[in-house]
C-alpha cells in the first residue's frame, strides 16, 4: 500500500513539474527526426534506388527495425511452401522477426532461454499455441543441443524461415544446422566490424551478451559461412543488425549482385530505434480467432 501510496505521490510531482510532457515532446521529436533521416539516406538515397535492393521495402510491424517489410519482399519473390518458421531468441514475442509471419497464417517453434519470457508467450499467445500453430521451447541453444531440440520439436528438414539473434554464439549455430535447409536465413551481424574485416566470436557455451561489441560474427565471415552452407548474401538490415540470406538454388536472377558484404553492408544505425504507434499489448493477440 505505501510503495503504490509513494508511486502515486511521484507520478504526481512528475506531471507538476511537466516531465511526462517534456518526455512525450522529446519522443515525438525523435520519431520526426528519425523520419527524416530515413527519408534523406534511405528512400532518396540513389543506392537504395535499384529494385532489386531490399531496403526500400522495409518496414516495421513486430520486427527491432525494418525486418519485416524485407521478409515479406523475400517472400514475395520466392514464394513460400510450407509457411514454418524457426525463431531462436524469440524474446517475449512482442518484438522479433516471426511475429508478423505467426498473425499472418504461418506456424512453427519460438526457442527463448528467458524463462519468464516463455511464460508471457504461453500466457498470452495461448491462443496460437491451442490451434498448433506455435511451439514455444524454452532452451539455452548450444551447439550440443541444437539438433535434438530441432528433432524433438519435429521441425522439417527444409522449411521456409530461420531466424537466429542470440547475441553471441550465431554463428557456430547456423553452420551446426548442415542437415536442415530453410530457404531463408535471417541472422544478426556485428556491424562493428566493417564490410570486409573477417571475425568469429570464439565458441563459448555458457557466453550471455554483455552489451558490449564481442558477439557474433562480421558480415564478411557470415558470407563466407553462408556459401558454404548453399546461401546467398542478399540483403542487410538498414539498421545494420540483421542479414538476409537465401538458398541458391531459389535465388535466380531475384536479387542485386554481388552477394558480398561490399554490397550489402550497412553500418550500425541502432539509434533508428523506434516503437511505432501505440505501445504493444499482449492482450491483442488474445483476441485472435
Amino acid at each position: 500500500m505505501l510503495q503504490k501510496l509513494v508511486r502515486i505521490i511521484l507520478l504526481q510531482i512528475r506531471k507538476s513539474l511537466g516531465i511526462i510532457e517534456m518526455k512525450t515532446d522529446l519522443n515525438i521529436i525523435k520519431s520526426v527526426a528519425i523520419e527524416k533521416y530515413i527519408s534523406r539516406e534511405l528512400r532518396d538515397n540513389k543506392r537504395f534506388q535499384d529494385n532489386k535492393r531490399l531496403n526500400k521495402y522495409e518496414y516495421q510491424i513486430f520486427s527491432q527495425f525494418g525486418e519485416d517489410g524485407i521478409i515479406n519482399e523475400i517472400f514475395t519473390r520466392i514464394g513460400t511452401t510450407n509457411k514454418f518458421f524457426v525463431e531462436i531468441g524469440a524474446g517475449e514475442g512482442l518484438e522479433n522477426n516471426t511475429t508478423n509471419l505467426l498473425i499472418n497464417n504461418w506456424r512453427g517453434v519460438w526457442v527463448e532461454y528467458d524463462l519468464q519470457l516463455v511464460r508471457l508467450i504461453n500466457k498470452y499467445f495461448s491462443y496460437f499455441i491451442k490451434i498448433k500453430k506455435l511451439t514455444a521451447i524454452n532452451k539455452f541453444v548450444t551447439v550440443d543441443n541444437v539438433l535434438t531440440l530441432f528433432k524433438n520439436a519435429k521441425i522439417p528438414k527444409e522449411f521456409d524461415l530461420l531466424s537466429i539473434d542470440i547475441d553471441g554464439n550465431d554463428y557456430w549455430i547456423w553452420q551446426y544446422l548442415l542437415s536442415y535447409k530453410p530457404r531463408v536465413v535471417v541472422i544478426e551481424y556485428n556491424a562493428s566490424l566493417g564490410l570486409s574485416a573477417e571475425w568469429v566470436m570464439k565458441y563459448n557455451k555458457s557466453h550471455k551478451y554483455d552489451y558490449t561489441n564481442y558477439h557474433g560474427a562480421s558480415l564478411k565471415s557470415l558470407e563466407k559461412l553462408g556459401q558454404k552452407l548453399g546461401y546467398n548474401l542478399v540483403g542487410c538490415s538498414f539498421s545494420g543488425v540483421n542479414a538476409f540470406f537465401v538458398r541458391k538454388d531459389l535465388v535466380g536472377r531475384k536479387f542485386l549482385e554481388p552477394f558480398t558484404s561490399e554490397n550489402f553492408y550497412e553500418p550500425p544505425r541502432y539509434y533508428l530505434y523506434r516503437r511505432i504507434g501505440h505501445s504493444k499489448n499482449f492482450k491483442l493477440f488474445n483476441d485472435f480467432v
